[in-house]
C-alpha cells in the first residue's frame, strides 16, 4: 500500500489542525485499489469533527468496506485555511484513506443532515474538479448521490446530485453497486445506468422528473419522463434491525470530535408525535433491538475502540422497553472497564434519574428538561407530552439527588403562539428556581446554589411534519419575541440563577427557506456559492446579506416559502416522496394542532398514520389500553 500524503509536511505544519486530513487512524479501512470493483468516497459536508461524529457515515462506511468488491473512504470539508491552500496550489481534494483524488472515484456520496450546509456540497463538487451540476458530468466523474433526512426534500439541491437515496442506507445500495458494475463491464451509458436505479424502490433521480409550475408559484405537477420509474418513491427501511449490519469497529480519530464515544443505536423511530418533530414522523415506525444482541455489541466495540464513554443513541430512550435491563448490565461491566455512559433523550422520571445519578458525576453535569414551550396550551399545540407538574416533581427529584444544574430547551415562533405563551418561559424557569430553594435547605446547599439556563431556538416548520402547512415568522418578529422572552425572565424574582441564550435568527430565517423550498432554489444557491458562501451553519462565516441580495438577482421571493400561508390541497416540492406516513394523516394533526389538542402516543393508540404498512415495529404489537 502507498501511504503517500496527498499534502507536504510544509503545508500540514501551516494549517490548523492537520490531522483532519491525514488518515490512518485505528480502524480506518485500506485496501488495494487494484483488487476492488467499485471506490466509493463517503462524505460529510461539513468540517471533520463534526463528520467523524456522524453514526449513519460509521454505519455505511462499515458496511461498505465489508464487501470484498467495494472500498469506501471518507471526505470532509476542507476548513477555511484548507480550502484556500487547495485553490492556491491547485490540489485537488482528497480521501482521507489512499489520499487519492475525489474524482478518481466511481461514487461520491454526501449525507445530507443539515439544510445549512448546502453550499458546502458545492464546495466539495468544485474542489475535487467534478461538475457541479449533474447534466455535465461524464463517466469521467463519480455518481454523486445523497442521502439523509435532508433528501426528504432535495428539490433545493436536484441540480447537483445524480441520485437520491429515500431512507436507511442499510438496504439497496449492493444492487446499485452491482447494476454499476453490470453497466460499466457492457458499457452501458451514464444515463442508462441512471435509469435502470431510478427502478428501485427508494431512488429517486431527479433529472427524469418534470415540475411544472401555476401562475401563482406553486406547484402543478411532478411526474416522470419514463413510464418504467414510480410515479411516488417510497421509503427505504430496515425491517429487522437485529440482522442489519452496525459498526463494532469504528473509526477513532487522532483529535477530540464532537461525539467523542462509542455510539449504541437502541432502536429507530419515536412513539411520542411531537409536531415538530420531523425525524419522529421520518424513522416511523418505532423498532426496538433485542438487549442481547445490545449486549455483544457494547462490549465489543469499547474493546475495538479503546473509549472511556459508551452513549445510548434513540429519538426517546426512556421508551426502550428493555432498558432498566440494559442499563444494568452497562453500569456492571462498564464499571469494571472505568467506562462512562452517557444517556441522551431520557425523560426526566424517577426511573432516569435514578440511573443519572448511577452513571453521571452528579456535581459535573446539568439536568435537561425541553418543554419547548411555555405554557400548557402551547405544549398540546405541539403535542408535546410533557405537564408543568411533570418538570417540577423531576425538578425536585433530581435537587434531592444532588443536582444544582438546569438547562431548559424552547421553541419560539410556534403556530399559534402568543405573548402569554412566550412570557411562560421565564415562568417555569423561575418556578424551577423556587423548587430548588424550597427542596435544598441552605445548611444542605454546601455553598452551591441554583444555576438555570433557558436557551430559545426559533421554529423552522420542516416537511412531513403536521406543521408543514404553517407559516413561519420573520426575522423581525423572531428576535421581538426573543427580546420579550429576554424581559420575561428578567421580571423574575430570581431572574440572577437564570441564563438566557437564543438563537440566529438570520440563520433559522435561511433554514427555512431551504428545508420547503423548490428547484428554483438551485441558482440561488450556485450563485451564492459562487460569491463565497461556505461554512453557513459557522455563525462567523454566514453572509446572510450575500444571501439576501442573490435572490433578489435570481428574482425569487424567499419569503414565499418561509411566510405564505399553505393551502391544504398544495401540491408540495417534496410530495413526490413517500416517508410512510400519509399527507390525510399530517393534515388531521394539523387541524387537531389548530383547535388546541393532543394526541395520544402509539403505545396508547394507533391514530392511523400510514406506517403499519410496513408490517414491523411496535404496529404489529399488542399496544397498551
Amino acid at each position: 500500500m502507498n501511504f503517500n500524503l496527498a499534502l507536504p509536511d510544509d503545508i500540514l505544519l501551516s494549517i490548523e489542525k492537520p490531522e483532519r486530513y491525514i488518515g490512518n487512524e485505528v480502524n480506518s479501512v485500506t485496501k488495494d485499489k487494484n483488487a476492488v470493483d467499485i471506490r466509493f468516497a463517503m462524505c460529510f459536508p461539513d468540517v471533520y469533527e463534526i463528520g467523524m461524529s456522524h453514526l449513519g457515515i460509521q454505519i455505511l462506511y462499515g458496511m461498505f468496506n465489508s464487501y470484498e468488491d467495494v472500498w469506501c473512504e471518507r471526505v470532509y470539508s476542507p476548513w477555511i485555511d484548507m480550502d484556500q491552500v487547495l485553490r492556491k496550489e491547485d490540489i485537488p481534494l482528497f480521501a482521507l484513506e489512499s489520499q487519492d483524488p475525489v474524482k478518481d472515484f466511481d461514487f461520491l456520496g454526501f449525507t445530507l443532515q443539515y439544510e445549512m450546509c448546502y453550499t458546502n456540497i458545492l464546495q466539495i463538487l468544485d474542489l475535487s474538479k467534478i461538475a457541479l451540476l449533474s447534466k455535465d458530468r461524464t463517466w469521467d466523474d463519480p455518481i454523486v448521490i445523497g442521502g439523509g433526512p435532508c433528501t426528504y426534500n432535495p428539490e433545493p439541491i436536484t441540480d447537483f446530485f445524480d441520485i437520491f437515496y429515500i431512507g436507511e442506507g442499510e438496504t439497496k445500495y449492493r444492487e446499485i453497486f452491482d447494476i454499476y458494475k453490470k453497466a460499466r463491464k457492457n458499457g452501458m451509458s451514464r444515463i442508462d445506468f441512471l435509469h435502470e436505479c431510478a427502478k428501485l424502490q427508494g431512488i429517486y433521480v431527479p433529472a427524469f422528473y418534470e415540475v411544472k409550475y401555476k401562475e401563482d408559484g406553486t406547484i402543478l405537477s411532478m411526474l416522470p419522463i419514463f413510464d418504467d420509474i414510480p410515479k411516488v418513491i417510497d421509503k427505504e427501511m430496515c425491517l429487522d434491525l437485529n440482522k442489519t449490519f452496525y459498526p463494532t469497529k469504528p473509526v477513532v480519530p487522532y483529535i477530540k470530535i464532537t461525539q467523542d464515544r462509542v455510539v449504541l443505536e437502541i432502536m429507530r423511530g419515536c412513539i411520542r408525535g411531537c409536531r415538530f418533530c420531523q425525524a419522529g414522523q421520518l424513522y416511523k415506525p418505532l423498532r426496538e433491538k433485542d438487549v442481547e444482541h445490545l449486549k455483544e455489541l457494547a462490549i465489543e466495540a469499547l474493546n475495538n475502540t479503546g473509549y472511556e464513554e459508551i452513549s445510548l443513541s434513540s429519538l426517546s430512550s426512556s421508551d426502550y422497553t428493555a432498558l432498566p435491563e440494559l442499563i444494568d448490565f452497562l453500569i456492571k461491566s462498564c464499571n469494571e472497564k472505568k467506562v462512562n455512559i452517557s444517556l441522551p433523550s431520557l425523560r426526566i422520571d424517577a426511573f432516569s434519574l435514578d440511573v443519572m445519578s448511577k452513571v453521571q458525576d452528579v456535581k459535573k453535569s446539568s439536568l435537561t428538561f425541553a418543554p419547548e414551550a411555555g405554557t400548557q396550551r402551547m405544549r398540546d399545540v405541539i403535542n408535546k407530552g410533557l405537564t408543568e407538574e411533570d418538570i417540577l416533581h423531576g425538578s425536585h427529584e433530581a435537587f434531592l439527588g444532588g443536582w444544582n444544574k438546569v438547562k431548559l430547551y424552547f421553541m419560539l415562533g410556534l403556530p399559534t403562539e402568543t405573548d402569554e405563551d412566550i412570557l411562560g418561559i421565564g415562568d417555569i424557569a423561575n418556578k424551577v428556581a423556587v423548587e430548588y430553594f424550597e427542596t435544598v435547605p441552605k445548611e444542605k446547599r454546601n455553598g452551591r446554589t441554583i444555576d438555570i439556563v433557558a436557551s430559545t431556538s426559533f421554529f423552522v416548520p420542516k416537511p412531513f411534519t403536521p406543521f408543514q402547512w404553517a407559516p413561519m415568522n420573520t426575522k423581525e418578529e423572531f428576535l421581538e419575541k426573543a427580546n420579550k422572552t429576554r424581559k420575561g425572565i428578567m421580571s423574575q424574582l430570581n431572574q440572577k440563577h437564570i441564563k438566557y441564550n437564543w438563537h440566529e435568527a438570520d440563520a433559522s430565517m435561511m433554514e427555512g427557506v431551504l428545508a420547503r423550498g423548490d428547484r428554483r432554489l438551485n441558482e440561488v444557491i450556485l450563485k451564492a456559492y459562487k460569491k463565497g458562501c461556505i461554512f453557513d451553519a459557522w455563525g462567523e462565516y454566514f453572509k446572510f446579506d450575500v444571501w439576501m441580495d442573490t435572490f433578489k438577482e435570481c428574482g425569487v421571493d424567499p419569503f414565499f416559502y418561509t411566510t405564505r400561508i399553505r393551502e391544504e390541497d398544495e401540491i408540495f416540492p417534496w410530495d413526490i416522496l413517500c416517508p410512510g406516513v400519509t399527507k390525510a394523516f399530517l393534515l388531521r394533526e394539523w387541524k387537531t394542532a389548530l383547535s388546541g389538542k393532543k394526541s395520544s402516543n402509539c403505545r396508547q393508540q394507533c391514530l392511523g398514520c400510514g406506517a403499519a404498512s410496513y408490517g414491523v415495529g411496535i404496529c404489529m404489537k399488542e399496544r397498551k389500553a
